[in-house]
């Protein structure tokens, strides 16, 4: 619907203040919208839901949750530099934030990288004020500062001002005085003073030159953190050394700690021991020619169909069954291992990879159990390099984590396959960023790969410092096993990102996402892949010995008859079938004769068929179905009685309790199946009938579940806002921020000053005032809801009990109930003119 011409509009820009922003709400204010965008962007938290105003805007920004959420988002240097400031004065100078990082002797690239990371501190929201008044939100404040209980990861204490705050006034006085400092007349003067020499390097120096060396020796060991201490009722001399002269002060019975500007002279001015501004470089391993690291990339990734089909067929007319608190079984993992050749993580993650793809679920009925869904059969009929990018898109979005698998949970439960807990919400950022930083290597080089999980330390570090040095935190599997699934799904060859590969990431490769740039990035993967993948053959080399060699991948009509007619005897780079009794009476079991048989094998065998594998067709098919089996409880049937004689004088028959009907028929005490079973082991070979007589056709009954979706990826937080999105919150947030802190006339006195309170005639009279002289009006509403809210509007008709008038909240023409609108003041003269759009 096209908007209404009215004569006023909240400003485009807000105003810059004049003055220095007294909180962080005054300074969002001062923000321009692409600001307050990257900020919702960096922070999708704080618009969940939307705020009513900048000064909400600003409260959510300072929680607990939120702030450590933005902290954990931090590069190294960056939350360093939040580390620093919550050691340092508040409000803090630029300068003495750099002395903090740079130390004494100074640091060119801290004092190159500081900007920047200042800058992003500002960004997310996380520190505001002037260069000259750095403040740290509050929140981060707390979190970030030394206490007892929660120690600095600066390794820095209390300040001599916090340290001595139960500190009688007498034992301060000593300690001046033994400091060779004139006493005071009171303690806060003498905490200064004391704090006054602990902070001036010359007159420090002296002090410490004083020291006995075993003294010194006890500092050096709390220099760095932990600041704590522990002391007996009657300390050592070298203690009593440091603790006269408050170098040392008590904070408990028995604890003694080194004040924060001490040690911060000890350490010449620096708040961490190792300061980090730049990014650890990622380091090449082995550099490869691009093309040999694409044909391995491809290879692998034709492997990698192969395996899901060869998996989802073992599991065709059904899989495994469902454990009763979810999932697969070790027993059932370690079968399907057996069957793919492949240890059983690497199954594992082909299970977790085909589920993730929507192509395997659980069937839901009474006995459940898994089985391929109805999306398999369609993802068969896809060209090759479809099928690929459909696992490839699915392995970089999904948040399960087949490495887990094995594993224990929080409750000491094994974590299993398919089954609850395995989902990681920080996967598919960690599997993009090592796809990225590949990405920045030159073309075939492969990265060393703890250059590469010291990089991503760095980019996302743990803000434990007794962590910072563990090399099986979360993020650190997540990136090994990033590493060696790339390499299965071949996204990456022998360790070096593909062309293909490099096709899935956004340009430039840093940038997230989303879903329909994602699919796009497939598409071109798919298109750079399809040449490099090997062209099906539609032959196979038939040999003297009863096998067969496939010197490449097959076409799949003759792999799927070649896999009825034969058994794999080897996989590789050329597979081996081998022909048996037991394979080819299969086949016959499924509908074909001996003559589909041979001209099968005569027409896709590149060598002339060998006379063996004939003989072999030939005398299976020949006593193939001589034998009958039906329900009586089951039967046998032969024309011959003489071998319906051997079978009854057959010791191994006794089992299948068999006893003479008639000439040709024997009556048995076992089902139809298990007689059937019983009499091809003794080396017979029968067929089934129906109750009509005819041959039963045993064909393989593909299972399927009902349609289902693939599973949801577990989001680490709230979803990224997109750019409508974030247009209309920040429109909203703007309106209702101009709504609450517009200046407005004098009106009627309202309860704690919150909505205005005026009689229903006022306000009707003002609102027709105001549709004449197309001024705006402030109003309290309370909408169907009951939720009150204040509003900026321009009235442009009132009618009926209602007004139609254009929302700045909404930015949009709206029509209010009269009876909900609480009171109206006008806005005062210097708020308009606003303009008009």
């Amino acid at each position: 619907m096209g908007r209404m011409s009215v004569n006023h509009r909240p400003p485009e820009e807000p105003a810059q203040p004049s003055a220095a922003p007294r909180s962080l709400a005054e300074q969002l204010r001062a923000r321009d919208d692409a600001s307050l965008a990257a900020l919702l962007q960096v922070r999708p938290d704080l618009i969940t839901p939307v705020p009513t105003d900048l000064t909400q805007l600003a409260t959510r920004a300072g929680t607990r949750a939120s702030v450590v959420r933005a902290l954990e988002h931090l590069d190294r240097f960056a939350l360093q530099t939040a580390e620093a400031l919550a050691v340092a004065p508040d409000p803090a100078a630029y300068d003495t934030l750099l002395a903090l990082l740079a130390g004494d002797e100074g640091d060119p690239e801290v004092t190159g990288a500081l900007p920047r990371a200042l800058a992003t501190l500002r960004e997310q929201a996380l520190v505001w004020g002037a260069d000259d008044r750095l403040r740290l939100v509050r929140t981060a404040r707390e979190l970030l500062a030394p206490s007892p209980q929660h120690p600095s990861p600066t390794g820095l204490g209390p300040t001599v001002a916090e340290a001595t705050a139960g500190m009688s006034p007498g034992r301060i006085q000593e300690i001046l005085a033994t400091a060779g400092l004139p006493t005071t007349h009171d303690a806060v003067s003498a905490v200064a003073a004391l704090t006054e020499l602990f902070t001036d390097r010359t007159r420090m120096r002296a002090l410490l030159d004083e020291a006995p060396a075993d003294s010194l020796e006890v500092l050096s060991r709390l220099v760095w953190g932990p600041p704590y201490g522990q002391v007996t009722a009657d300390p050592a001399p070298r203690l009593r050394w440091l603790l006269d002269r408050g170098l040392l002060l008590p904070t408990a019975p028995g604890t003694v700690v080194i004040p924060r500007e001490v040690a911060l002279h000890l350490r010449a001015g620096r708040a961490h021991r190792k300061t980090e501004p730049l990014p650890p470089a990622v380091e090449p391993a082995v550099t490869h020619r691009p093309q040999a690291v694409d044909a391995t990339a491809a290879g692998q990734a034709y492997t990698a169909l192969a395996t899901v089909e060869e998996l989802l067929k073992d599991w065709d007319e059904g899989g495994p069954a469902v454990l009763r608190a979810g999932g697969l079984s070790v027993r059932d993992l370690k079968r399907t291992a057996v069957a793919l050749d492949v240890p059983e993580p690497i199954a594992a993650f082909w299970i977790e990879l085909a589920y993730a793809a929507g192509l395997l679920a659980s069937d839901d009925e009474a006995d459940e159990q898994y089985a391929a869904t109805p999306a398999y059969d369609a993802w068969l009929e896809l060209p090759a390099a479809e099928r690929w990018t459909r696992l490839a898109t699915a392995w970089l979005t999904a948040t399960r984590t087949p490495g887990l698998v094995g594993g224990r949970d929080a409750k000491d439960r094994t974590l299993s396959a398919l089954g609850p807990g395995l989902d990681r919400s920080a996967a598919p950022e960690v599997r993009h960023r090592v796809l990225a930083l590949l990405a920045a290597l030159p073309e075939g080089a492969s990265a060393a790969a703890d250059s590469l999980i010291a990089r991503l330390h760095w980019e996302r570090p743990l803000r434990n410092p007794e962590s910072q040095a563990r090399t099986d935190d979360l993020r650190t599997r997540l990136a090994r096993w990033a590493l060696s699934e790339a390499e299965l799904l071949g996204i990456t060859g022998r360790g070096a990102l593909s062309t293909h590969g490099r096709a899935l990431l956004a340009t430039p490769p840093d940038a997230p996402l989303t879903g329909a740039e994602l699919a796009a990035a497939a598409s071109r993967a798919g298109r750079l892949l399809a040449p490099l993948l090997p062209t099906p053959l539609g032959h196979v080399l038939l040999q003297a010995d009863l096998t067969a060699v496939a010197p490449g991948p097959l076409e799949r009509p003759l792999a799927d008859m070649l896999g009825v007619l034969a058994d794999v005897e080897s996989k590789g780079g050329a597979t081996v079938y081998r022909f048996t009794p037991g394979s080819v009476r299969r086949a016959l079991d499924a509908g074909r004769s001996a003559s589909d048989l041979h001209a099968f094998l005569a027409a896709h065998s590149s060598t002339p068929v060998p006379q063996p594998l004939t003989y072999l067709i030939d005398d299976v098919a020949r006593r193939h179905g001589h034998l009958r089996i039906g329900a009586a409880s089951a039967y046998v049937r032969c024309d011959d009685d003489a071998m319906l004689n051997e079978i009854l004088a057959d010791k191994r028959s006794a089992d299948l309790r068999l006893r003479r009907l008639a000439p040709t028929v024997l009556a048995a005490g076992t089902d139809p199946a298990t007689l059937l079973e019983g009499l091809r082991a003794m080396g017979f070979a029968p067929a089934a009938e129906s109750t009509e007589g005819d041959v039963l056709i045993a064909r393989a009954h593909a299972h399927r579940t009902p349609p289902r979706t693939a599973p949801e990826p577990v989001p680490e937080g709230p979803p990224v806002p997109d750019a409508t999105l974030l247009t209309a919150a920040i429109r909203a947030i703007r309106a209702g921020d101009l709504a609450s802190t517009a200046p407005r006339k004098a009106a009627a006195p309202a309860a704690n000053g919150s909505l205005p309170r005026t009689t229903s005639a006022e306000t009707l009279a003002t609102m027709q005032a105001a549709v004449l002289t197309g001024e705006p009006l402030w109003i309290g509403y309370v909408n169907a809801e009951g939720s009150a809210s204040q509003r900026v509007i321009a009235p442009i008709r009132v009618e009926g009990g209602f007004v139609t008038a254009y929302d700045h909240t909404a930015d949009e023409v709206r029509t209010f109930p009269l009876h909900r609108i609480t009171g109206v003041a006008e806005l005062a003269d210097e708020n308009a003119p606003l303009e008009a759009q």
